[in-house]
């Protein structure tokens, strides 16, 4: 089975997508990985969508890629005495850590003594996904006296952004570490790290996993966007979230951010996930707005490796329809003349090393000799993201010997990953890609294969092989 488009479609399950029958819909629709949001639901309701993906997916012979969200730190505000506040523009309003005493018009309990130790004299909080905004005038390690600067009707509990500072906070809260190691005894393939701020949360996560799974770093902080290189150099892959972007940046803004987090990732050929409210419309509705269907397909005109629906499949009256159409829109758009055009010109040079290099030659090679497929033979993933890198005009089949790696690879551009024997040299390479070309619907017999690798074989980041081969 082969996708005839190159971004992919990562689909969240959830009430509206836990049976086997729509999870096997979704995936005939195109979605390529499924992601689990650890922020609802039960472990018992992940273990069960988890079992029925891996059993679609023997059925299909297919790779799919699952993605564990962690929630991440949810940072809220406390109880009111007499319910919902009104705060009007102008007031004064406190915060501070007295939780066991309800709020009222003039104060609330926030109770992250974090929070106050990072606060400043004129910090910005944001309230409610920034529907109300408070501008610190005094502060201390247990308060913050405030005035509204955006005012509005405030219910309790709702959740609490602080946008111009680095909070002194782990990405991962004991919540997170329960559900991280329960998917990892699940077998996932990817962890989105939500509240990522700086390279150390990365790093932080890694001495977890090592390289069992991959990392996608969610970009959903202004701080995080302040150490983008470095964060993109150390994540296996980023995710632009932007929803909460858009609560703690302007929302003007967020476009740029978007374009700049892909530009990034493209260069270091890390997979970028483009995330939030892509076809939001059709959580009611059956078809999308015009304005969805265009903001999908800038996406791909901008390279991103894929596109993903949240609440469009998990509770949405329409999962299935809502992935045919973002299905539909990325091959409308890749089959764009203008498409390869776009993805040509924004092309970033190659670093100075042996896998860039193969990955910039196999490029021009498969476009001057017309080649029906690239193959890169990979252990880690590596030799397949550095020819999804380049973006080459044929499909990209990575042909693995390890599992996890083949489900890793669902989530990279225009690969189509396989599973496959273990080899031991070259000629057995290029025999066993092009046989893997001509039964996977890849090309026939005559047409031309570049084929990548690393040797020694099953060596982790080597590729520093291009061969040229015909299908027999």
């Amino acid at each position: 089975m082969r996708r005839n488009r190159n971004a992919k479609i990562v689909a969240t399950l959830g009430p509206a997508s836990t049976s086997r029958e729509t999870i096997e819909a979704l995936f005939k629709a195109g979605a390529d990985v499924f992601r689990l949001n650890f922020s609802h639901g039960t472990h018992e309701d992940h273990q069960r969508r988890l079992e029925i993906i891996r059993s679609i997916e023997q059925d299909a012979g297919r790779p799919i890629g699952v993605l564990l969200d962690l929630q991440g730190p949810k940072l809220r505000i406390g109880t009111f005495v007499d319910g919902p506040i009104k705060l009007e523009k102008g007031a004064m309003f406190r915060l501070d850590l007295d939780a066991k005493t309800p709020g009222d018009i003039n104060r609330v309990a926030l109770p992250h003594p974090e929070i106050f130790a990072a606060l400043k004299e004129q910090t910005n909080l944001l309230l409610d996904d920034g529907r109300v905004q408070l501008r610190v005038e005094r502060c201390g390690p247990d308060f913050a006296q405030t005035s509204v600067v955006v005012g509005g009707v405030l219910s309790e509990r709702k959740g609490v952004n602080v946008p111009d500072v680095v909070l002194p906070l782990s990405a991962m809260t004991d919540k997170d570490r329960r559900d991280l190691e329960f998917g990892l005894t699940l077998g996932i393939d990817w962890l989105a790290l939500s509240f990522v701020q700086r390279v150390e949360d990365i790093l932080e996560v890694r001495k977890i996993v090592g390289d069992r799974i991959g990392i996608v770093a969610k970009l959903e902080k202004p701080a995080a966007i302040g150490s983008l290189d470095a964060i993109v150099e150390e994540a296996d892959a980023v995710m632009v979230a932007r929803g909460d972007l858009g609560v703690e940046m302007p929302a003007e803004q967020v476009p740029a951010i978007q374009k700049r987090i892909v530009r990034a990732c493209r260069k270091a050929g890390k997979p970028v996930i483009v995330a939030t409210q892509m076809l939001e419309s059709m959580v009611t509705a059956p078809v999308p707005t015009r304005a969805e269907a265009s903001d999908v397909a800038t996406a791909i005109y901008d390279g991103a490796d894929a596109v993903m629906l949240s609440a469009e499949s998990a509770s949405g009256k329409y999962p299935v329809e809502a992935v045919r159409m973002m299905d539909l829109i990325i091959t409308q758009t890749e089959a764009d003349p203008y498409y390869r055009e776009v993805i040509t010109a924004s092309h970033t040079a190659p670093r100075a090393n042996t896998a860039d290099a193969i990955g910039y030659a196999m490029r021009h090679v498969t476009g001057l000799l017309n080649a029906t497929a690239t193959v890169a033979y990979t252990s880690s993933g590596y030799s397949a993201l550095r020819m999804a890198r380049e973006r080459p005009c044929a499909p990209i089949i990575g042909m693995t010997p390890r599992q996890a790696t083949a489900r890793r690879l669902a989530l990279a551009w225009g690969v189509h990953p396989v599973l496959c024997d273990e080899v031991i040299d070259v000629l057995e390479v290029s025999e066993l890609a092009c046989h893997t070309v001509r039964e996977e619907g890849f090309g026939r017999t005559g047409q031309t294969v570049v084929i990548s690798a690393g040797v020694p074989f099953g060596t982790p980041g080597t590729t520093n092989l291009l061969r040229i081969a015909q299908i027999q």
